[in-house]
């Protein structure tokens, strides 16, 4: 399955209690899109959000971070790795 990097930004200040919580958010909808959402990475200072998953498409991802609440127009397909 392709694996996608995703974007959040404007979320500055974000807390690891807070990251950890939007991230429960996409592991509790995850099934509905079968994607499968592995790690989240956050920046308080400039408000960036990174997030690697699994998924059938782009698509899937948007969609289950939509219904999380945290929509990301961002979604990139890791096709090469080092």
């Amino acid at each position: 399955m392709p694996e996608y990097i995703d974007v959040h930004r404007n979320v500055k200040g974000i807390t690891p209690e807070q990251l950890m919580e939007a991230h429960q958010k996409d592991l509790d909808l995850q099934g509905q899109e079968n994607a499968n959402f592995k790690q989240a990475w956050g920046d308080p200072e400039t408000g960036t959000v990174f997030c690697l998953s699994e998924a059938p498409s782009k698509e899937a991802v948007m969609l289950t971070h939509e219904r999380a609440g945290h929509p990301t127009d961002e979604v990139y397909e890791i096709t090469a790795t080092a």
